[in-house]
């Protein structure tokens, strides 16, 4: 049986019905049909006789030439591209053909008919059919031609134009004939660059706009060879109707490709989501392939594809689609899913979209939270999710679970209250080899990474359960991953980057940071690490954090396209004074954001190694009357108003970097009234007992003793948000995050304690500790606080004048990244 397409009267007796009702996608052309203005010319051609003064392949060359700033005896055209793929092989001096497959099945049949060998060079499936320029010039035999397709017909795949060009260049002792049939779809070809004394490049009008019943072709290439192609074509090969519409189409520009890689991008979405692999295209077409064939069942609903079991290394499980209106192409989609049912590996998955990252701290974090919002200020509901999260900043969820404090900005992105489904791994590195695990909101242990590794395969189980519940119950999802999918010592164990994206077939987008320079090396870098299936999830680029002109980047994302096949989707400016808070300790810096007031108090936040949540003083940071600075060793400490010790996920080890550094001593003398909160609280105490080795080796360890407390480790882990009143400073809230156990040894401290009665903070003279984080997050008591200092310097107390809220910043985020990226393709290619 005939099940390859083209002729859609044998396809209609097939499917019993008349052609007309047949929906062909086996055929090729542009969705939108002829552009405007050809079919009157085809008509005015059908009416015009001769004499001509000259064979219009002639007077076509000239045209040619004209355009490409070439001698007309570089061109020749003919009745179709087909006559001349058969006319070259008759001239040229080779015995042997190597032929790119799959490919153009009349390459082989022109070359055996002029007496070449002809031999195969199979593209690679695992590669997506991208060919390997170095591995095909040496499959080729001294003197022989190469012949291959740019995009490859049927699999769409293309090799960079400047690449390909190099290729040739650099093997003077083979020919090359380059079929670019499908290149305007591409948007390059080797037209536009130099011609060489061994290229042919055959150049087919019918495609791409949409004449296939019009025969015109025309090919470029050195002139001797040129004319002894000419000697062998018959005078009038270019009839009128193809010669005029040759010369409305060279005189013009009028047809547009965007329409086409739009509809290509959503027609290839919607396979994929109906269980089918479809390998990227750089054409008007995609390549498919399905657990079983599907020629035959799609025929009997009257739809028609291109088999394609008789293309050299393919089989009936491969067919090819053209891309056709948006109607048409729902039709095929609609058609496809009960077809393919049975075989689906998965249901059709919730729409979502994934922000990866060249590196840490590119900003994927805070984009994925203005992608939350956009998404919820367009009507969806939307959740955010991060599989696996390495951080200290943690947040306590209501139900009392921990998650990474960046995944619970997301949630407020969505107005959602923090889910441990959100995050449902998270790390909190105690030392430079391990990290406490902390699996849906609760401990379950300290590892060692080797330790933590093994496990992995297990935990893979409970991330895929808690996303799968979390997506249930919304519109959307909005991934982030961590670190970079390049790492390839970690690709075997992903389970945050590309195999969560493969999980939740969403398009990955790539983010890189501008601002510390190599962002176009690193997403080509990070591109060439991807597998062909990675690649195929990966949407295209995003640069962040860019100060200056947008427009100045334009050719640096031309070449990034040209290298990778994918686009720059929008640069996102540098986001000064934006208010969110840092994904982690990477991010842990205090620019001064506001102006700052005459009379200022001067805050030290105290860096010991292993920091946690230290945007509990971000709040602080937005005062005017507060200057924030970091210090890391005792001769930077100075005499400040304020001293701040943040958490600490290794408070032991903490006081040890302190006593190194010089900090230690000082800090016990020192005048500064002095803050802790959490792993600060713990330090400020006399000791510090960890007899089941929670945080440390060791079983007890003196503390800075300026507060008149003792602190007991214990495995079981505070996580609490709640209420506490604050001596004189008033009731405020926040949450807990700990597994120490703090009581006063002496009834001359001060105790905070929560509405039930239980202790969450102590304070005596010029000493405050506490254990909620979040608690300068209130306006009311971060002024109280604030006044507190400034009457112990004898300055005036303030009002409220500020508002920490991150509302405000959010939407800022979002109408940026709004302007910036065309969204109404997003969610074509998400599936919304």
């Amino acid at each position: 049986m005939i099940r390859h397409g083209g002729d859609r009267a044998f396809l209609a007796q097939l499917a019993h019905c008349d052609p007309g009702e047949i929906l062909d996608f086996s055929v090729n052309l542009h969705p939108s049909g002829m552009p405007d203005g050809l079919p009157a010319v085809l008509l005015r051609a059908l009416n015009k006789v001769g004499p001509y003064p000259e064979p219009h392949a002639e007077s076509l060359s000239r045209l040619a030439g004209a355009k490409w700033n070439r001698p007309a005896g570089e061109f020749l055209f003919g009745n179709g591209s087909s006559e001349l793929l058969e006319l070259l092989p008759r001239v040229l001096p080779c015995r042997e053909a190597l032929i790119v497959t799959p490919g153009y099945l009349e390459y082989a049949r022109s070359c055996e008919k002029a007496g070449l060998t002809v031999r195969e060079f199979p593209l690679r499936e695992e590669r997506d059919f991208v060919p390997d320029l170095t591995e095909l010039v040496r499959a080729a035999s001294p003197g022989g031609l190469v012949i291959m397709g740019n995009p490859d017909n049927p699999t769409g795949a293309t090799a960079p134009a400047s690449s390909l060009w190099e290729t040739v260049k650099a093997n003077e002792g083979l020919f090359f004939l380059i079929d670019e049939a499908f290149a305007e779809f591409s948007g390059e070809t080797l037209l536009e660059l130099p011609p060489l004394p061994n290229l042919f490049v055959l150049h087919s009008l019918t495609k791409f706009y949409a004449m296939a019943g019009v025969r015109a072709g025309f090919i470029r290439g050195p002139e001797q060879w040129i004319a002894a192609m000419r000697e062998l074509q018959t005078t009038w090969s270019v009839g009128t109707v193809a010669a005029e519409a040759a010369a409305f189409l060279l005189s013009s520009d009028v047809q547009d490709r965007a329409v086409v890689d739009e509809l290509r991008e959503e027609l290839a979405s919607g396979l994929r989501a109906a269980g089918l692999k479809v390998y990227p295209s750089h054409a008007n077409y995609l390549l498919c392939r399905s657990e079983r064939p599907l020629f035959e069942a799609l025929l009997e609903k009257r739809i028609a594809v291109r088999d394609c079991s008789n293309y050299p290394g393919l089989d009936g499980h491969y067919f090819r689609v053209a891309v056709r209106s948006r109607g048409d192409n729902e039709k095929l989609l609609q058609a496809i899913a009960p077809s393919q049912a049975p075989y689906i590996a998965c249901k059709r998955p919730k729409p979502a979209v994934m922000l990866q990252g060249t590196c840490s701290n590119a900003g994927k974090s805070v984009l994925a939270a203005a992608f939350c919002r956009i998404l919820l200020q367009d009507g969806f509901s939307v959740a955010p999710f991060k599989a696996q999260n390495m951080a200290l900043n943690s947040f306590v969820t209501p139900d009392g679970g921990e998650i990474g404090r960046a995944q619970a900005v997301q949630a407020e992105a969505c107005r959602l209250d923090p889910d441990v489904r959100m995050n449902p791994i998270l790390l909190k590195p105690d030392s430079d080899l391990g990290s406490q695990v902390v699996v849906m909101g609760h401990p379950i242990g300290n590892f060692k990474v080797r330790d933590y590794f093994r496990k992995k395969k297990e935990l893979w189980r409970q991330v895929t359960a808690a996303y799968d519940s979390l997506a249930s119950e919304h519109d959307c999802v909005v991934l982030e991953g961590a670190g970079s999918p390049g790492e390839v010592n970690l690709k075997s164990s992903d389970i945050v980057n590309m195999n969560m994206a493969k999980y939740a077939c969403a398009p990955v987008i790539l983010t890189g940071d501008i601002d510390r320079g190599g962002v176009y090396a690193s997403f080509i870098g990070t591109w060439m690490t991807l597998e062909p299936g990675e690649r195929e999830l990966l949407y295209g680029f995003l640069v962040n954090k860019f100060r200056g002109d947008p427009s100045l980047l334009r050719d640096a994302h031309t070449y990034v396209e040209k290298m990778t096949g994918k686009p720059v989707l929008g640069v996102i400016d540098f986001q000064h004074k934006l208010g969110l808070p840092e994904e982690d300790s990477v991010g842990f810096s205090f620019a001064a954001q506001t102006a700052k007031d005459a009379l200022c108090l001067d805050a030290a936040v105290i860096h010991p190694g292993h920091i946690s949540n230290f945007t509990d003083f971000a709040p602080l940071e937005q005062e005017p009357d507060v200057r924030l600075r970091i210090v890391e060793e005792g001769d930077d400490l100075g005499d400040p108003d304020l001293i701040l010790l943040p958490g600490s996920k290794s408070v032991a080890g903490d006081m040890e970097r302190l006593r190194l550094s010089g900090l230690w001593e000082k800090l016990k003398r020192s005048s500064a009234y002095l803050c802790g909160i959490c792993g600060g609280l713990q330090m400020l105490g006399e000791r510090i007992c960890d007899p089941e080795h929670v945080e440390s080796a060791g079983v007890c360890a003196e503390g800075l003793g300026l507060l008149p407390l003792e602190t007991v480790m214990a495995p079981e882990k505070t996580l609490l948000r709640t209420r506490s009143l604050c001596g004189d400073l008033g009731e405020t809230s926040g949450y807990e995050i700990h597994h120490g156990r703090t009581r006063a040894l002496a009834e001359t401290v001060t105790v905070h304690r929560t509405p039930d009665g239980r202790e969450t903070g102590f304070e005596k003279g010029n000493c405050f500790g506490t254990y909620l984080h979040g608690i300068f997050d209130d306006d009311r008591f971060r002024r109280a606080f604030l006044n507190r200092l400034r009457k112990r310097k004898n300055w005036p107390e303030t009002p409220e004048r500020t508002h920490y809220g991150i509302e405000e910043a959010l939407n800022k985020l979002a109408d940026h990244v709004r302007s910036r990226v065309d969204l109404k393709k997003l969610y074509r290619r998400m599936g919304l």
